[in-house]
């Protein structure tokens, strides 16, 4: 059963997903890849103003395309996460953010950052950039223009198809989902 979730992404909604759960999410979501992380958190750590509100916000690990005629946004494919893990708990703990988008395995600090103070990460199928592309209704540039793909942007996206692959609560798909594999596999 596929969930239906709409930004913003409140604590109240976080505890309704759990690791393994597949989900549509609509809303107002944020692209950013280790470059505008780093700046998100500089100028958050002068006391300036960030560009965008991060407080119960989603951030998708992406480097879009640019778009063709008729489209929002090109091609849009997962940036592997690890590249933001210096960054995360800083969002996370500082800025209120509540999810992030992306592929690949998540070091401790992020996951413990997202245990105490409550997020999720969700994973997006790597290789599957136009199919993602097809849920994003409207893309503009907010911040960091210079970095070109890496720009932040504020996307709006209706069912962006995605997995939980760890919860608030720590449950983490790339290890129970392997576990499962080994039982199955084993006949246990």
């Amino acid at each position: 059963m596929k969930k239906y979730i709409t930004t913003p992404l409140t604590q109240e909604k976080l505890k309704d997903l759990h690791s393994g759960d597949e989900v549509l999410l609509s809303g107002v979501i944020y692209t950013s890849r280790d470059a505008g992380h780093k700046r998100l958190v500089e100028a958050h750590q002068r006391g300036e103003k960030l560009p965008a509100d991060l407080k119960d916000a989603t951030i998708y690990f992406v480097g879009p395309t640019p778009a063709k005629p008729g489209q929002a946004l090109g091609s849009c494919g997962p940036t592997t996460s690890y590249r933001m893990d210096a960054y995360s708990p800083y969002l996370i703990k500082e800025c209120g953010l509540t999810g992030m988008i992306g592929k690949g395995k998540r070091n401790d600090d992020v996951i413990n950052a997202m245990k105490e103070y409550g997020a999720v990460y969700f994973g997006a199928i790597g290789g599957a950039g136009a199919l993602l592309s097809q849920s994003v209704v409207k893309s503009e540039i907010v911040a960091y223009e210079d970095l070109g793909a890496e720009a932040l942007r504020r996307l709006e996206v209706k069912d962006m198809p995605l997995t939980v692959v760890i919860d608030c609560y720590g449950e983490n798909l790339y290890q129970t989902g392997v576990a499962d594999y080994l039982k199955q596999r084993d006949g246990e």
